[in-house]
C-alpha cells in the first residue's frame, strides 16, 4: 500500500527562502495530489481494504479543507464517518489516535482512556490495522480540526456502544477544548459536536446541567457570526426547556434569538417541530398546524421516528381545530403500528362518541404520557361534545335538551343545565347553526342552506393556492448555484468535478443522516 505523504505548510526553516508565490504553488500542487489520493472514489461505500484506511483519507481530507479553507470538504468528511459508524471498533479507533495524534500527549492519554481495551488480540480489525498502519508517520503539529474530529469520532463511538457515562466526561472535555478555537473550517465539527453534547447528557438524565453553558456557547457563537452554531444551540436550548416543561422560557428565547436564512435542513426540521409543540401549548392551533407539517414534509424519508413525532402532534393539533385527518395520515409506510392509538382516537372524535373518546384514553394512556400528549388529549373532550352536537344539530329540526344530555352521555349532577350552556357556546362559536329556545328548553336548528353559495369554497381554494405558492418559493430560495458561475467558464474537468459533487450531494440528500433525528 502507498502511504499518503503529509504535507505543511510553513515547509522546514532550514530550507532555503523561497518567494510567496513559489511556496504558493507548491502548496497547491501538494493538496491537488493528496486530494486525488483521498478522493479517488465516489463514495467511503466503495471496495476498499479496511475502515482504518477510510479514516486516514478522512484525515487527508480534513487536512486538505483546513489548509484550503474549504468548509466542503469538511462536510464530506462529515458525511464519510457517518456511513462508517457501524464499522468503528475500539482497536480501529484507537490505532487511528496513534496516526493523527502524537502518541504520549495528553490528548491522546485522554482519548485513549475512554476507548476500552481490546478483548480479543488476534480479530479481523485488528489484522486490518497491523497491515495499515505498518508504515504510519504521526505528523508532527496537529491542526484543531484534527484535533476536534478525533473527539467527535470517540464520542460518537462511545454513544453506539452504550458507554454513556464515559460520552459524558469525553464531551464535556471536547466541548472545554473547542472553546479555544475561533475558525470557521471548526464550525462544522463543532456543530456536531455540539448535539452529541446534548445527546449524552440527556441521555445520562442530566440535561438540566449543561443549559448555562449552552446558552453561554450561543452567545459565543452569535458573537463570531456561527449561523450553524447558533442553529444548533438553539434547537438544543429549545429541546432543553421543552424536555422540563418549561414552554414560557422556551418562547421567549425562541423569540428573541436571531433568526437568519437556514443552513441546515435537519436543523430547519427540528426547529419547526418545536416551534409547532410551543404554539400548540399556547393554543395557536393554527401555526402550530402549519409549522408540524411543514416539519414533516422537509424531513428526510430515513427519519422515520422523527417523522412519526410530527405526525403524532399534527393529528392531535388538526382535532382541537376541529378538523379530522384522513386515513391515508395513519397507513403511511413504517407508522402504522405506532399511530394506531391515535387512529383509534380520531376515530372516537369523529364519531362524537363521549363513552368511546374516554375508554380510548383510558386504554392507550401509557402510550400518550409517554409522547407527552396527555394535556392536549385533555383539551380534546370538549371537541368530541361539539362533534356530537353537531350531528345531533344535523339530524334533528328541533331537539329537546335533555335529549341532547342522553345522547351525547353527560354525567354531570344536573346534565340539562350543562347541556344547555354547551350548546350556548357552540352557538356563539359558530360550530352549529342553531337557535337555543331557553323558555321551551329545546335546540332549533336552521336549515342548511347551499354551501357554494357562501365564501366558504373561495376561502378553501385561496388557502390551497397559498400553499403551493410558499412550496415554490421556498423551493426557488433552495437553488444552490457555484459562485461566479456567470462569470467563469468551466474545463471538461471542472465540469466533471462539479458533477460528481452533485452526484454526492444527491445521495446524501436521498440517504441522510439517520443520527441527526
Amino acid at each position: 500500500m502507498e502511504k499518503v505523504r503529509h504535507f505543511s505548510v510553513l515547509g522546514d526553516p532550514c530550507q532555503n527562502l523561497q518567494s510567496p508565490n513559489q511556496i504558493l504553488t507548491k502548496m497547491t500542487q501538494d493538496i491537488e495530489m493528496k486530494e486525488q489520493l483521498v478522493a479517488h472514489s465516489d463514495s467511503i461505500s466503495s471496495v476498499s481494504p479496511s475502515t482504518l484506511q477510510h479514516l486516514m483519507d478522512i484525515y487527508g481530507l480534513i487536512e486538505i479543507g483546513a489548509y484550503a479553507r474549504e468548509v466542503r470538504r469538511i462536510v464530506r468528511a462529515i458525511r464519510w464517518t457517518i456511513q462508517l459508524r457501524k464499522k468503528l471498533s475500539a482497536t480501529v479507533i484507537s490505532s487511528f489516535l496513534d496516526f493523527a495524534l502524537v502518541p504520549g500527549s495528553e490528548i491522546h492519554s485522554r482519548l485513549s482512556s475512554y476507548l476500552p481495551k481490546a478483548t480479543n488480540p488476534g480479530d479481523k480489525h485488528d489484522m486490518e490495522v497491523d497491515t495499515a498502519t505498518s508504515a504510519i508517520q504521526t505528523p508532527a503539529k496537529i491542526s484543531p480540526e484534527i484535533e476536534i474530529y478525533c473527539y467527535l469520532l470517540v464520542l460518537i463511538f462511545l454513544i453506539d456502544e452504550k458507554k454513556y457515562n464515559e460520552a459524558k466526561a469525553c464531551s464535556t472535555a471536547s466541548i472545554a477544548r473547542m472553546k479555544s478555537f475561533n475558525r470557521r473550517t471548526v464550525d462544522i465539527l463543532a456543530s456536531r459536536l455540539y448535539f452529541y453534547y446534548s445527546l449524552s447528557y440527556e441521555l445520562t438524565g442530566h440535561l438540566a446541567e449543561i443549559r448555562g453553558n449552552l446558552l453561554m456557547l450561543h452567545r459565543t457563537a452569535t458573537l463570531r457570526h456561527d449561523e450553524l452554531g447558533q442553529e444548533t444551540l438553539l434547537n438544543l436550548l429549545l429541546r432543553n426547556y421543552l424536555h422540563y416543561n418549561l414552554y414560557d422560557q422556551a418562547e421567549k428565547l425562541r423569540s428573541r434569538a436571531p433568526r437568519f436564512e437556514a443552513h441546515s435542513n435537519q436543523q430547519f426540521c427540528r426547529y419547526l417541530f418545536y416551534l409547532g409543540k410551543i404554539r400548540t401549548i399556547q393554543l395557536e392551533y393554527t401555526d402550530a398546524k402549519e409549522s408540524l407539517l411543514q416539519a414533516a414534509r422537509k424531513a428526510p424519508m430515513s427519519a422515520l421516528g422523527f417523522r412519526v413525532q410530527c405526525t403524532k402532534w399534527a393529528v392531535i393539533v388538526r382535532l382541537l381545530l376541529g378538523e379530522i385527518p384522513e386515513r391515508t395520515v395513519f397507513m403511511q409506510k413504517g407508522m402504522e403500528k405506532t399511530l394506531h392509538p391515535y387512529f383509534e382516537l380520531t376515530n372516537a372524535v369523529r364519531i362524537g362518541d363521549l363513552e368511546l373518546f374516554k375508554a380510548v384514553a383510558d386504554k392507550f394512556s401509557d402510550t400518550f404520557s409517554a409522547d407527552r400528549t396527555n394535556n392536549l388529549i385533555i383539551r380534546l373532550r370538549h371537541n368530541v361534545i361539539r362533534t356530537g352536537l353537531r350531528n345531533i344539530s344535523i339530524s334533528y329540526s328541533r331537539i329537546s335538551l335533555a335529549d341532547i344530555a342522553r345522547k351525547l352521555r353527560l354525567d354531570s349532577s344536573n346534565p340539562v343545565a350543562d347541556a344547555e350552556s354547551i350548546v350556548a357556546k357552540a352557538i356563539r362559536d359558530g360550530a352549529v347553526d342553531a337557535t337555543l329556545d331557553h323558555a321551551n328548553g329545546w335546540m332549533v336548528s336552521k336549515e342548511t342552506g347551499d354551501i357554494y353559495s357562501t365564501t366558504e369554497p373561495q376561502i378553501a381554494f385561496n388557502s390551497r393556492i397559498a400553499f403551493c405558492l410558499n412550496m415554490h418559493n421556498e423551493a426557488v430560495r433552495a437553488l444552490r448555484f457555484p459562485p461566479n458561475s456567470h462569470k467563469e467558464k468551466e474545463s471538461a474537468e471542472k465540469r466533471r468535478e462539479r458533477q460528481q459533487q452533485e452526484q454526492e450531494l444527491a445521495k446524501h440528500i436521498a440517504e441522510e443522516d439517520e443520527d441527526d433525528f
